[in-house]
């Protein structure tokens, strides 16, 4: 499979160019055209239990698409989010995503949901993150341009602001300080992240927009 990617860090867009035989799943209703003649059926990753799990609290939909081409074709992919499409090709090591995360993936990736601990059920991320394994190509997008940061002992993220990172690094959701400072200051929680490994952050947030609209809708 060749894949390119276009239109980062604002507009990111996927292309994959299929061999006959093989097949390639994305998040659905992701596709924005495809050639004539490929082949589209739904699929549950991991089981109905765990794509059960990461749609109610994962952020991801229940089902993929799973995209073939008998004799070879395309097809291109837009996530629901305007920013950065990154790829990362996974050898057997997880990768962790925040909900909402997750684009695309070769065959060989695996999916699974796993718990972010009880303060992570009020960090605007969710209480659960996608544990990404297997063998492939892992497609993953952001909101806004992707900042990657390399860790080597420390460093404190809004949590609004974290997209993905590498297992190496150990992690747990605290706030900023005491009541007062989270009540007012209008930060919420943190990540904080220690050991060695990479972070992907987001340059804008979800929240940040809707709360920006807000009194534009009134």
């Amino acid at each position: 499979m060749e894949y390119h990617i276009e239109g980062n860090p604002d507009y990111g867009q996927l292309t994959v160019s299929l061999s006959p035989g093989e097949s390639f799943l994305a998040e659905a209703g992701s596709m924005a055209y495809m050639s004539e003649g490929t082949k589209l059926k739904s699929r549950l990753v991991g089981g109905f239990l765990k794509a059960l799990i990461r749609k109610i609290v994962g952020g991801e939909s229940l089902f993929v698409g799973e995209y073939s081409h008998p004799e070879g074709g395309a097809a291109t992919f837009s996530p629901n989010r305007p920013g950065t499409i990154l790829q990362r090709t996974m050898t057997g090591e997880p990768f962790i995503l925040t909900a909402g995360s997750f684009m695309a993936a070769t065959d060989g990736v695996t999916l699974n949901t796993r718990f972010g601990g009880l303060k992570a059920l009020f960090s605007g991320e969710g209480a659960f993150i996608v544990e990404a394994g297997g063998n492939g190509e892992l497609f993953f997008n952001s909101y806004g341009a992707i900042i990657e940061k390399e860790v080597d002992g420390a460093l404190v993220v809004d949590t609004g602001h974290v997209v993905a990172w590498e297992s190496s690094l150990d992690y747990n959701v605290t706030s900023v300080g005491g009541v007062k400072s989270t009540l007012f200051s209008g930060e919420g929680l943190v990540l904080n992240f220690s050991g060695t490994g990479k972070v992907y952050l987001q340059t804008r947030t979800l929240g940040g927009m809707a709360r920006w609209l807000t009194p534009f809708s009134r």
